[in-house]
């Protein structure tokens, strides 16, 4: 564990039904190339299995896999935290839920699934690598609330987050963690997220609307046509081409 990444989204997991076709929707739009590793004791489900890595510029942010069984198809958000088992027990106390027990992954650290009093799914993850959080493939995570409100004094009392109110319409608070830094937007959602809170990832593409034509042409569907895209965080949500949400966002200049 390294305190400087306390309360830090520091990976992501993508599930799906559709592998090769996740892996080619991300090179296309998101310009990741990927590393497989092989599992002896893999973690979701165990025995021997290959694992995937995206990569940007040779910062590894994400892995894909198959979907579990008994987990839905998506992305996961991982915080870290310095105890996994102890973050999970206080989940529960402030109205959560846990979905997976917390679990070893081999090589990476000590994980737990959770839902927060919303039904949002995320994860907690405490590293036993120095590596650092990643910045490059993910801007600040994207929490769409549907028709409930963010739930501010859960995420408070469980990685010491501060919401703050947002900028624009289209952002309606500002997360953020320890050290300052924003780690989330919170949004009302839109015709794609539905009724139900879900946290999404943000994609940091370079070329935002080149990103979102070759969205479309890999096969993801955009049912809204975002007002996001014309502020200076432009920002889309979409289903890629195997159902997962996701949003792409205009990459930082600086």
């Amino acid at each position: 564990m390294n305190a400087d990444k306390i309360g830090r989204i520091i990976w992501h997991d993508l599930f799906t039904r559709d592998l090769k076709r996740s892996m080619d929707f991300y090179k296309q739009v998101a310009g990741w190339k990927y590393v497989t590793e092989h599992a002896t004791d893999f973690a979701w489900g165990g025995g021997e299995k290959d694992f995937v890595l995206a990569l940007l510029n040779d910062e590894a942010g994400a892995g894909l896999t198959e979907t579990p069984p008994e987990l839905p198809d998506g992305w996961i958000a991982y915080v870290e935290v310095p105890d996994a088992d102890a973050t999970a027990a206080f989940a529960e106390r402030l109205g959560g839920k846990i979905v997976r027990e917390p679990f070893k992954v081999p090589g990476v650290g000590r994980n737990a699934l959770l839902r927060d009093p919303n039904g949002a799914l995320f994860g907690v993850s405490v590293s036993r690598h120095s590596f650092p959080a990643p910045t490059k493939q993910f801007g600040a995570e994207v929490y769409a609330r549907g028709r409930e409100q963010f739930p501010s004094d859960f995420y408070s009392g469980l990685f010491d987050w501060k919401a703050e109110r947002g900028p624009d319409a289209a952002t309606e608070a500002l997360v953020r963690g320890p050290s300052g830094d924003v780690v989330a937007e919170v949004s009302a959602g839109d015709p794609a997220t539905g009724s139900a809170a879900i946290w999404l990832p943000s994609l940091n593409i370079a070329d935002f609307d080149a990103g979102l034509n070759s969205a479309k042409e890999a096969g993801a569907a955009l049912p809204c046509n975002h007002a996001e895209r014309q502020s200076a965080s432009a920002r889309a949500v979409l289903r890629d081409c195997a159902g997962a949400l996701a949003c792409l966002r205009r990459a930082s200049q600086s």
